[in-house]
């Protein structure tokens, strides 16, 4: 099969590597569509440490069960399917409550680092366990399918603010999990959204997905984005905030962001490190909030996704074939402006 293998720091090859076959408890997927993710890019040149080579990346996508192993009685061949980027045994101690997020020994598809190595889904095919599956509702396409993992990093973060709906909400970061998270806090019925990004085209992108406001953090700082949030709520400031970047002037931003009593919500991990002003956080009761990948949320993704109620199609720049995923990278890489998420197609 043709995959696409980081064979060294910021240097990607096509290949032809064997056809996987699946174990016990596991199917093959032959993959229709596989998003380039931000952790793929940031990878791409080593400095993750999470995406160590020869290795084949790629977690977030979709496509057609080519192959079941023994012991799998749920799924047949040419059933329609995405898939968590999370393998967990089932018998984990938090697997069995329901944070599989969190298990021991959990591993990701297209990851390597010093603890485990697990090829993904930059290939024609991919093998994984049968219990991540999920099946794609009619009506949605194998692209936008393959978004549902980064929609439900957004849900899983939401689910734990537990946001109530009419309440006020700010965004820093308006990457592709930033959006995400705009398009889910409007379906879920907050009455405002502040979308915050340098970015001006970010910005008009999230205003399209649900924001009600926007704002860039160089006009006023903290400040200028703790104004707008008191504007809009009587004084006090927003409810909740959702941290999609993850390094230190974002967050101190959140945080700003909030009202007395408030929640912070932190998703973005770029930055192994952050200062936080803790006299605030402690003096005004601010609860943080961390937030790790998913933990269950696929099928109401699914539901909302069947139900036209994300807008998946702009979060797509471009569709394209695998052989093309060299020069995508580098352009993902080199932050082309206006491009946001590429989908490639193996197999074209």
């Amino acid at each position: 099969m043709q995959a696409l293998v980081l064979t060294r720091e910021k240097a990607l090859e096509i290949q032809d590597l064997p056809v996987p076959e699946p174990g016990f408890g596991e199917v093959r997927v032959d993959i229709r569509a596989v998003g380039i993710c931000g952790s793929d890019v940031h990878g791409y040149d080593g400095s993750s440490g999470r995406r160590v080579p020869p290795l084949v990346m790629g977690h977030e996508a979709s496509g057609v069960i080519g192959a079941v192993g023994t012991g799998v009685d749920r799924w047949q061949p040419g059933d329609r399917v995405t898939f968590d980027s999370t393998v967990y045994r089932l018998d984990d101690w938090y697997s069995r409550r329901g944070q599989y997020n969190l298990s021991d020994g959990r591993e990701v598809l297209g990851v390597a680092t010093g603890e485990f190595s697990r090829n993904g889904c930059f290939a024609e095919s991919a093998v994984m366990p049968a219990h991540i599956l999920y099946e794609i509702p009619q009506g949605v396409s194998f692209e936008h399918a393959a978004l549902v993992e980064p929609y439900g990093v957004a849900m899983h973060a939401v689910s734990l603010s537990e946001v109530d709906p009419g309440r006020t909400a700010v965004v820093v970061g308006c990457g592709t999990i930033g959006l995400c998270l705009i398009q889910i806090l409007a379906a879920a019925g907050l009455r405002t959204v502040v979308a915050v990004d340098l970015d001006a085209g970010r910005r008009a992108l999230a205003r399209a997905m649900g924001a009600t406001h926007d704002v860039d953090p160089r006009d006023g700082g903290d400040e200028g984005v703790t104004e707008l949030c008191r504007s809009v709520t009587e004084g006090r400031g927003a409810d909740y905030s959702f941290e999609a970047v993850g390094t230190a002037a974002p967050l101190g931003t959140a945080i700003a962001a909030v009202r007395r009593g408030g929640t912070v919500v932190l998703v973005g991990n770029l930055a192994a490190e952050a200062a936080v002003p803790l006299q605030r956080i402690v003096t005004q009761q601010i609860r943080l909030q961390g937030s790790c990948a998913i933990a269950g949320e696929f099928d109401q993704v699914l539901a909302l996704l069947a139900a036209e109620k994300l807008r998946p199609d702009l979060l797509v720049s471009r569709v394209a074939p695998l052989s093309e995923g060299p020069q995508w990278f580098e352009r993902l890489y080199d932050t082309e402006p206006g491009l946001l998420k590429v989908i490639l197609q193996p197999g074209r």
